[in-house]
């Protein structure tokens, strides 16, 4: 018996394969409190004023953004197989009732960075925001916890 080919191929066979038990995925990954670091629309910054009053907060498959006291709420689908990731949202309550925003993203970590078309119209193919064009480019930053002392 030669016990020492086949453990060899069983190595070679385990360091092949996927490691996906010790993946995080993409919607794990998202899950939590995000606060704008950045931002700009149609190829200008966004208001600091208004950038700093905006909270994003993705639970399973939900989202939640409020802006000051104002809150929109819907459904938020991740695709990390495609280049660029893609991400759909479907507005339920508030201002975005009922439209669709198609969205590209970049996740690194506690930085997500999202290309929105806020016309609906197309999917972003780039992390760029054009004058006169109505894509909005923001740059989150997960929110960090307070410690408990």
């Amino acid at each position: 018996m030669r016990p020492l080919p086949f453990l060899a191929l069983v190595l070679v066979a385990l360091a092949t394969r996927p490691a996906k038990c010790d993946e995080t995925s993409d919607a794990d990954a998202v899950q939590g409190t995000w606060l704008p670091s950045a931002a700009e629309l149609g190829g200008k910054p966004f208001p600091d004023d208004v950038r700093k009053s905006i909270k994003l907060t993705i639970k399973g498959d939900q989202y939640t953004v409020m802006v000051g006291d104002a809150a929109d709420r819907g459904t938020a689908k991740l695709d990390p197989s495609v280049k660029p990731k893609a991400l759909d949202i479907v507005g339920t309550e508030g201002p975005n009732k009922g439209r669709t925003i198609l969205a590209i993203y970049e996740l690194e970590g506690d930085s997500w960075k999202i290309c929105y078309d806020l016309s609906g119209k197309s999917r972003p193919t780039e992390f760029k925001s054009t004058e006169g064009s109505p894509l909005f480019l923001v740059t989150y930053e997960r929110e960090k916890q307070k410690q408990r002392e």
